[in-house]
């Protein structure tokens, strides 16, 4: 059977879409490609188990829609799958129904977080065969292609795996809720090469050193209370692998790929004995002398003592959720913390060395100008006096199956339901301060780049080539973020 993992070109004046993997969707100005790991494990797996897989991400490679199409004819595959979005699945049900038109014995597949909250409108409104929901979708996919392999292109339904959509003889099934049983440790060692990983090592914003490349520790946020977060529709409980796991990734990283950077894209990296095994690993094995790590972290996890030991252990970028500096809106989005709590934090993981990223956002509906005023002010004050590195400042959005969206249905809050319209371009709810003053918020964050305090401070820091280097694509990202919500 051939397999391919497809993302399809996706053509807009909006710009280049970043979607593979990605928790938020946004359309950028300024092309920024993330390695998709999950989609990376369901090609591996499927090689490691006699398939023939091509991986095809045709957004990273800039392909035209007409050189997807003839790819897709001449290759004659048996079965697509592609990664979808709320801002972008009528787009993918369009392509879809398309392709099965010129196509109808290829079986297509659709995952992510927008069918995994409603598969029944995407089974509706598109020709795909089938629906794999929740975040384990590698597992998912290796079992619903054996199940093919084993019936000539048919399935037996008693095989199929918990969280599978699909078809039979006109009528649309399940096989119940997903469930994520599966043992990230038996997941083999991905197969780069084959995922094409060059694509993904230098247009990224948080790499200082290229080539840089993804890892994933965990699945997803130990947290995962947050209301507005859409992962936690496909990750309700958190998984891990062995820390041991993760050190020997990163060995074949270092000795066969040259890689210079890596960021974990676990929703929040493992804290506790497994942060101490892994770091004092990196440490012991003199990987920290060789590499530079990033990865996601939580406000109010670690201490002052642990931030410095992942410091000596290689680690560089830390991303941080701050989300609003207003305490009343942390406590709605169920953050779990005080403001005051999580800006230490921050202090403390510069005071470490490291060098914290904070998001924040914009367009709670609850949120009036004075409010979103004063996150402007926490944003640009932890940038100006160098307590936070970077900065990312954009509209929250309300995702199918959050709590958030929910709550916005049942108050009646949603502006509209046109998934087009959920690109972070423009609110989404609706907010006492009004649409244009959301917008210049959001905007003004990014105008700090340009204060000399903040200026300084970065090049101050500058202390090889290779800081130069980052330095300038850091300032053509922020250029690329002023555009990003022009008309």
């Amino acid at each position: 059977m051939k397999i391919a993992i497809s993302y399809p070109p996706l053509e807009s004046e909006k710009g280049v879409p970043l979607l593979s993997q990605n928790r938020q969707f946004q359309w950028f100005n300024n092309p920024t490609y993330i390695y998709p790991m999950v989609p990376a494990y369901a090609a591996t797996l499927l090689k490691e188990n006699g398939f023939d897989v091509i991986w095809n991400d045709c957004i990273a490679e800039e392909w035209s829609y007409d050189r997807f199409t003839d790819f897709y004819m001449k290759e004659n595959l048996d079965v697509i799958m592609m990664e979808t979005k709320a801002p972008v699945v009528k787009m993918h049900w369009k392509i879809i129904n398309e392709l099965k038109a010129k196509n109808p014995s290829c079986k297509i597949v659709l995952i992510g977080d927008h069918v995994t909250a409603l598969p029944e409108e995407s089974m509706e409104n598109c020709t795909t065969d089938f629906i794999l929901t929740g975040g384990n979708y590698d597992f998912l996919l290796l079992n619903l292609c054996k199940n093919l392999r084993n019936h000539n292109g048919n399935i037996e339904e008693a095989e199929l795996e918990p969280g599978i959509w699909y078809r039979k003889e006109g009528v649309v099934k399940n096989t119940g809720k997903f469930v994520l049983n599966h043992d990230l440790n038996m997941l083999p060692m991905l197969d780069r090469d084959l995922t094409k990983w060059k694509l993904y090592s230098e247009k990224n914003g948080n790499y200082s050193r290229i080539p840089g490349t993804y890892t994933m520790a965990a699945r997803d946020c130990w947290y995962h209370r947050c209301r507005f977060c859409s992962w936690t529709t496909i990750y309700p409980e958190f998984r891990s692998r062995k820390p041991e796991k993760l050190l020997d990734e990163i060995g074949v990283l270092i000795e066969k790929y040259g890689i210079k950077e890596i960021m974990d894209d676990s929703g929040a990296f493992p804290v506790g004995e497994w942060l101490h095994t892994f770091c004092k690993g990196m440490i012991e094995r003199g990987y920290n002398k060789k590499i530079i790590l990033d990865c996601n972290m939580r406000f109010g996890a670690l201490s002052l003592e642990e931030y410095k030991l992942m410091k000596q252990a290689g680690f560089r970028f830390v991303l941080f959720g701050l989300e609003s500096a207003n305490q009343y809106t942390l406590d709605r989005v169920d953050k779990g913390l005080k403001i005051e709590d999580m800006i230490e934090s921050c202090k403390l993981a510069k005071k470490a060395g490291l060098s914290p990223h904070v998001t924040i956002m914009f367009g709670y509906p609850w949120e009036d100008e004075k409010m979103a005023e004063n996150t402007v002010c926490v944003g640009r004050k932890l940038l100006q006096k160098g307590y936070a590195h970077t900065l990312q400042s954009t509209i929250v959005i309300p995702y199918p199956g959050t709590p958030l969206y929910n709550e916005c249905k049942e108050n009646g809050w949603l502006q509209t339901e046109d998934w087009n319209e959920y690109d972070m371009r423009q609110p989404i709810m609706k907010t006492p301060m009004g649409d244009e003053k959301l917008k210049e918020a959001v905007q003004s964050v990014y105008k700090v780049a340009f204060h000399p305090e903040f200026l300084m401070r970065r090049l101050i820091g500058i202390r090889s080539l290779a800081d130069v280097k980052f330095f300038i694509r850091a300032g053509k990202k922020v250029f690329g973020h002023l555009t990003d919500f022009k008309r």
